[in-house]
């Protein structure tokens, strides 16, 4: 494959979703790729092996002070910058850490992009529609009324209202530059073992069954959802980050705005856990727990983002089912395989 000359930026590109798209960049010829993230002591490290850039910084508040006053320019001259850099974790309680991290590092390459003319596609979140009485329409219009239900929904919502108080999100600036948000919803895939307490529900299954042969789902407190009833619009990595590559390339390349990144119906956590059942080869046993005190006031029931404003914009590939995922995920997960590693896949 002729390598491709663009130079791209992708900050969180160790994380679940940054390196899926790094691998999807990869399959696409596309190898002049700088990485920015915070790798500390852990295993996140592993999630870089089988990718292919051309350079690695650390994650703080300097690179981005330094990218802003030029010191790359010559070097890295950076058309497209994908923006996943920041703190995932809806538990955190540290508002002023996620102002720092999810608002602020932003501000700082959107001031880079308008100077230089650069492409921006962040990471906005489905954790912006709260408990979803305002609906899950992904509709610049509609930001202002939206109510996060935490603190992290909330650092990406305030994110999503700057550039729309400014006009940044309506179309392409003057001198070149231009921003897309995409809101994910429920994220899963290769590459999240680092994500601790915040990794999917579908790698907690495999340790459950691997370990226990069951699985322990919440019970629901809403008569109108039976237990394990409770739905997400769950949606495999791979598929997320063809759909953010997406912006980057052809008809993607004039949208801008704010779009949803999801599967776009719902499935329910007993679907879930009956999927990975069947991928392992072993028989469905599902125990009901009862729900934290603190969590039973802020859990959502239903999630479900409407996808024809991607749809319109261009993107027509169907992403893989929650059972045709399972099945693939768990392939990786029995070989302790990473994205990049196919080739691990071909041998039993």
């Amino acid at each position: 494959m002729e390598k491709k000359k663009n130079w791209i930026l992708v900050t969180g590109g160790a994380g679940l979703i940054g390196s899926a798209i790094v691998h999807e960049l990869n399959l696409r010829g596309y190898e002049n790729i700088v990485i920015v993230d915070h790798l500390g002591t852990g295993e996140k490290w592993q999630n870089l092996r089988a990718l292919r850039f051309a350079d690695y910084f650390e994650k703080n508040s300097s690179f981005y002070d330094e990218l802003l006053q030029g010191r790359f320019d010559q070097v890295y001259p950076f058309q497209t910058i994908f923006h996943l850099g920041n703190c995932s974790d809806t538990t955190e309680a540290d508002a002023s850490y996620l102002m720092e991290n999810n608002f602020l590092c932003g501000k700082k390459l959107v001031e880079y992009c308008r100077r230089r003319g650069v492409r921006m596609i962040y990471a906005s979140s489905a954790a912006t529609y709260g408990d979803g009485e305002a609906g899950f329409q992904d509709r610049e219009e509609q930001v202002h009324v939206l109510r996060p239900l935490n603190k992290y929904g909330y650092s990406k919502q305030i994110f999503d209202q700057y550039l729309l108080q400014r006009g940044w999100l309506a179309g392409v600036l003057e001198g070149g530059a231009s921003f897309v948000g995409v809101k994910y919803s429920n994220v899963f895939g290769p590459n999240e073992y680092h994500k601790g307490k915040m990794r999917s529900m579908l790698l907690r299954c495999f340790e459950q069954i691997t370990q226990t042969g069951e699985v322990k789902l919440f019970r629901s407190y809403r008569p109108e959802y039976g237990d394990g009833e409770q739905v997400r619009d769950f949606l495999y990595v791979e598929d997320a980050a063809k759909m953010t590559v997406f912006f980057m390339e052809g008809q993607g390349l004039s949208a801008t705005g704010l779009y949803n990144i999801g599967y776009g119906s719902t499935r329910t956590w007993n679907d879930l856990a009956r999927a990975m059942f069947a991928a392992m080869g072993k028989p469905v046993k599902i125990q009901y727990i009862e729900m934290p005190e603190e969590l039973k006031a802020r859990y959502q029931y239903y999630t479900c983002l409407e996808m024809e404003k991607l749809r319109r914009a261009g993107y027509r590939e169907a992403p893989l089912t929650l059972e045709e995922a399972a099945r693939k995920y768990v392939a990786y997960l029995r070989k302790g395989a990473h994205l990049g590693d196919e080739h691990l896949l071909d041998h039993d």
